[in-house]
């Protein structure tokens, strides 16, 4: 099987990425039809309303991030994804029917926004780190581009199917949709073989845990510079929900099926960077700055384009070098990280990856009311150059971040290879237990 593809030997893993292109389809309809609700609707082409909404949704990672990180280094991570996709199903239906009978008010959409951002910030750490069961180490970067891959044949086909529903029926049906999405998922996570699962032993109760989380993090100054970068670009330039709805409806003056054909365009960008980057098995963090670099410009550009067309043409390397720099950090994350911290670890990068949106999303919808929205995408381009020539410096004036994160990953690949050696057995749950030098990073 090619390489990009090797993930899908895992039995597991095909059922875990095919109910999830189906749930990620509904949840691209509910967000496209979720912002046309506020934009149009609900409020007067409100961006500060909408940015509001979207904020809520990641606000409950504030809060419940790293405690649900340390949970994934203790609890059954399939146990807790069902349970957190049920409560995102709850949210979605609710709205959907208080839509379709005509009763929602902007509060209602507010609750439940907050509602999923609360399902959300449970199955968000125990789903990064999930990867890492279903796979043996060395398909990890695989599975992690095909997840993005599955995410963004969603957004390829969610936004412009939202589109069609809004014009033709309304928004209402868009969040029901959504709604029964998420039987694929909870079908798929019930029928995997525990017997199949690469587990690894889990965290035994006890104190200072996530201090002891955060202790490692910061005796990693590689992984420092990665969170800094992607808390950065993530707060302001990864609100393309905000920015799409205003472009779309204020700077051409179009609708809502040229606002979902601004998220399949990106989407275009977003599919060819998740095969691109399946091929790559050992990720430089040098690539972290220059995905970085590469989203900065092609966003400063296309804020400065004069008509539609052109515009709807830029987002295809505005979704390119966006999951470049989001599968890199990803993958770089869980391929240096031991596995028994690996659950603290990512719920700090998921905290740093989608906490700030609660601040960036009302800051991008407020830029793009007052002074128009070409500022919404001008700003995240500009944040992301300022990450990227920031990463770059730190590297050159630092040289030993680079030689910590080239350790890190060897050190992992030794822990894997003594693992799968004679002395670890057969037993797929052995295939990432934690081990000796690595785990005293």
């Amino acid at each position: 099987m090619s390489s990009s593809l090797r993930a899908l030997n895992s039995r597991n893993y095909r059922l875990w990425v095919s109910g999830t292109v189906l749930s990620n389809i509904g949840t691209w309809i509910q967000r496209t039809s979720q912002d046309w609700l506020v934009l149009t609707e609900l409020t007067h082409h409100s961006g500060l309303a909408t940015g509001i909404t979207t904020g809520l949704q990641f606000a409950p990672l504030l809060v419940f991030s790293t405690h649900a990180g340390l949970l994934a280094d203790r609890l059954n991570k399939r146990n807790v994804l069902i349970g957190a996709q049920s409560l995102m199903a709850v949210s979605a239906l609710t709205l959907g029917l208080l839509v379709v009978t005509h009763t929602a008010q902007l509060w209602h959409v507010f609750a439940c926004a907050f509602l999923l951002g609360c399902g959300t910030a449970l199955d968000t750490p125990f789903r990064q780190a999930f990867v890492s069961e279903v796979v043996p180490r060395s398909d990890v970067p695989s599975a992690v581009s095909l997840n993005s891959a599955s995410m963004n044949i969603a957004r390829l086909v969610g936004p412009g199917v939202a589109g069609l529903i809004i014009a033709a029926w309304g928004t209402g049906p868009g969040f029901l949709i959504n709604a029964g999405s998420f039987v694929a998922v909870l079908t798929g996570l019930a029928r995997m073989r525990q017997s199949d699962m690469y587990t690894s032993g889990r965290l035994p109760r006890g104190k200072g845990q996530i201090r002891e989380g955060l202790r490692y993090v910061r005796g990693r100054p590689d992984l420092l510079m990665i969170f800094a970068s992607a808390g950065l670009v993530c707060t302001i330039a990864f609100n393309w929900q905000v920015t799409g709805a205003l472009m779309a409806s204020g700077a051409f003056h179009r609708g809502p099926r040229a606002y979902g054909l601004l998220g399949t365009c990106m989407a275009v960008g977003c599919l060819i960077a998740a095969f691109t980057n399946a091929r790559r098995t050992r990720p430089r963090i040098a690539l972290v700055s220059l995905a970085s670099l590469g989203l900065g410009v092609a966003m400063t550009v296309g804020s400065q384009l004069p008509v539609y067309g052109l515009y709807a043409a830029a987002t295809v390397p505005i979704g390119f070098f966006a999951i470049t720099f989001i599968n890199i950090t990803n993958v770089s994350v869980q391929m240096t990280t031991p596995a028994r911290f690996r659950g603290r670890v990512v719920s700090l990068y998921v905290l740093v990856l989608q906490g700030g949106t609660p601040l960036g999303a009302p800051l991008v919808g407020w830029l793009g009311t007052q002074f128009g929205a070409r500022w919404s995408v001008l700003a995240g381009g500009l944040s992301a150059l300022v990450a990227a020539v920031g990463g770059l410096l730190l590297m050159r004036l630092r040289p030993g971040i680079v030689r910590r994160y080239e350790d890190a990953i060897a050190a992992e690949a030794r822990t894997d290879a003594a693992a799968r050696g004679p002395a670890a057995g057969s037993a797929p749950e052995q295939g990432l237990a934690d081990a000796g030098p690595a785990a005293a990073d």
